[in-house]
């Protein structure tokens, strides 16, 4: 069992264009303090000492994730001609 789980709010989610965004982070003790991972973001993982250590990292994982995600999309397009619009998830 992966210990709590916890759903945290993308804090750095202004930052990248989104008002905010829910993601399930969760939090796994182990005996050097605590790993942490996104569920729904593959690569946004991390760790730390404690808790709220491995929160703040987590929300930088986050948003270098996001970062590195959009960087090597604009990239892959080059100067391809496309539409660029806000996408919204619904609450489930």
């Amino acid at each position: 069992m992966l210990g709590k789980v916890r759903t945290t709010r993308l804090r750095h989610a202004t930052l990248i264009g989104l008002k905010s965004m829910n993601l399930t982070a969760v939090f796994q003790k182990v005996p050097e303090g605590y790993i942490a991972f996104v569920e729904e973001l593959p690569g946004a993982n991390t760790q730390g000492a404690t808790i709220e250590e491995a929160r703040s990292n987590l929300a930088e994982a986050v948003t270098l994730v996001l970062d590195a995600n959009r960087q090597l999309a604009e990239e892959a397009l080059g100067s391809a001609e496309v539409i660029r619009e806000p996408f919204a998830i619904p609450a489930t």
